[in-house]
C-alpha cells in the first residue's frame, strides 16, 4: 500500500476527454496537480481546450488521439503515456456512444458503434491499463456507468446493453485484479446536459425523477470521481451520484 500515489504525482488517463463530463473530469483532476492523459477521437480541437484548461487549473496535460474501439490504438497510447511518464494510476473508461431510437428501428452499424465504443472501448482500455497496474501493484479504474445499464430505458436499448455489460466486466475484473491491489469502481453520474444528453434541457425531466427535484453537475461528478480514485480500500462498488431511485428489480 505504501506505494499508492498521492493526489498531484499521479498519472491518469481520461478516455473521451475532449468535452462534456470527460473534460469536466479531466480538469478535476488538474486541480489535484496530476498529470492528464487527454484522449479523444475525432475533436482534436476540444481535446486541446481540455488540456488548456488542465493546465490552467495546476496540472500536466498530454493530449493522445486514439480510437478506443481499436486495440491497436489503445495499446500505443498506453505505451506512450509509460514511456513519457512510467506508470499509470488513475484510469477513467469514460469513452461512450449513443443512438436513441426503438429497438426496432436500430440498425447493425448503430448497434456496433454504440456497443463497441461504451463497452469493447472500455475492454480494451482495461486490458492495457490492468497489464500496467498490475506490474505495480497499485492502480485506480474508475468506469463511467448509467442508470439506464440497471434499469433499462425505451430508446436506448443499445445503449443500456453496453452499459449493463459494463457491470459485468467490472465486477468480475474486481475480483480478479483484487489480489493485485488494483481497485476498479462504476459510478452512475446522474442526468446533465453534455453532448451525450444535451436534448435534455431540465434535469428535472430525467428519466426516474429525482426525488430532490433536481439533477447533477459535470463538476460534481469530477470531484467524486477524483475523490474515489485516492480511496484505498474501495473497489466492485457502484456509486449512484444523484437523487434517482430506481425502481427495485
Amino acid at each position: 500500500m505504501g506505494n499508492r500515489p498521492s493526489p498531484g504525482t499521479r498519472v491518469v488517463m481520461v478516455t473521451g476527454a475532449s468535452r462534456g463530463l470527460g473534460r469536466a473530469i479531466a480538469v478535476g483532476f488538474g486541480q489535484a496537480g496530476d498529470r492528464v492523459v487527454v484522449n479523444y477521437r475525432t475533436s482534436a480541437a476540444e481535446a486541446n481546450q481540455t488540456a488548456r484548461a488542465i493546465d490552467k487549473a495546476g496540472g500536466t496535460a498530454v493530449v493522445y488521439q486514439a480510437d478506443v474501439r481499436d486495440a491497436k490504438n489503445v495499446a500505443a497510447m498506453m505505451a506512450a503515456t509509460v514511456d513519457r511518464w512510467q506508470r499509470l494510476d488513475v484510469l477513467v473508461c469514460n469513452a461512450a456512444a449513443t443512438d436513441d431510437r426503438l429497438l426496432l428501428r436500430v440498425s447493425d452499424e448503430a448497434w456496433d458503434k454504440v456497443v463497441a465504443t461504451t463497452l469493447t472501448g472500455a475492454f480494451h482500455c482495461l486490458q492495457q491499463a490492468g497489464a500496467v497496474m498490475q506490474a505495480r501493484k497499485a492502480g485506480a479504474v474508475i468506469l463511467i456507468g448509467s442508470l439506464a445499464g440497471l434499469q433499462g430505458r425505451a430508446g436506448q436499448a443499445p445503449y443500456a446493453a453496453a452499459k449493463a455489460g459494463l457491470i459485468g466486466l467490472m465486477r468480475s475484473v474486481a475480483r480478479e485484479w483484487g489480489s493485485s491491489n488494483v481497485r476498479i469502481n462504476m459510478i452512475l453520474p446522474g442526468w446533465h446536459a453534455t453532448a451525450l444528453t444535451g436534448f435534455i434541457d431540465d434535469p428535472a425531466l430525467a428519466p426516474f425523477e429525482p426525488v430532490l427535484g433536481r439533477g447533477t453537475t459535470p463538476d460534481a461528478v469530477a470531484d467524486f470521481v477524483v475523490a474515489l480514485a485516492a480511496m484505498p480500500n474501495v473497489s466492485g462498488q457502484i456509486f449512484t451520484l444523484d437523487s434517482r431511485i430506481a425502481p427495485s428489480c
